[in-house]
């Protein structure tokens, strides 16, 4: 009689992390977001429907009562939101967006923006931003399918044998 072997862990089923929860209106301003507009179509570019105030925040793409994407304005809101609607020809995240954006404006869902300006912190008298750890925290979180970091992401989009989004096939990440 043969001894049992345990599988190769090629033979084992993949296991797969949990699939994170959505990230909610209702969760974006019990956690202190504000609803500051929408985007609109103003000739053939993205505008804001509203201006966004200049200070540095946190900021959410938000589509029937769900948010899509979230980013940090580093340098100011109402410059960050700017810049997805005219996106300089280096800026890929900002490409990706505005087309994503347009496309999706042309359903009958609005996009809209929620922002948040969460103070800056200390820890053990080094400096915390507080903006950039708020958006790393959403996007480790919640489901955020506009949000892609790195290349598996972006292969895992384009499908498998396919060069990945935004990238010429001969490109290296």
């Amino acid at each position: 009689m043969e001894a049992a072997t345990k599988p190769s862990p090629i033979d084992r089923p993949e296991t797969r992390p949990q699939s994170k929860p959505a990230l909610t209106t209702d969760i974006l301003i019990s956690g202190g977001f504000t609803r500051v507009g929408r985007w609109i179509i103003s000739g053939d570019s993205l505008a804001v429907e509203t201006p966004a105030p200049k200070s540095k925040g946190v900021y959410a793409f938000v589509k029937a009562g769900v948010a899509l994407y979230v980013g940090v304005a580093t340098k100011g809101l109402a410059g960050r939101l700017y810049s997805y609607g005219r996106p300089g020809i280096s800026q890929r995240t900002n490409q990706r967006l505005e087309a994503i954006i347009m496309a999706e404006l042309s359903g009958p869902e609005a996009i809209e923006i929620f922002i948040a300006m969460p103070p800056d912190l200390e820890w053990n008298g080094l400096p915390v931003n507080g903006s950039a750890g708020l958006e790393h925290g959403l996007i480790e979180k919640y489901s955020l399918p506009w949000n892609i970091r790195g290349a598996t992401a972006l292969e895992a989009i384009a499908g498998p044998g396919q060069p990945a989004l935004g990238r010429d096939p001969g490109q290296k990440m």
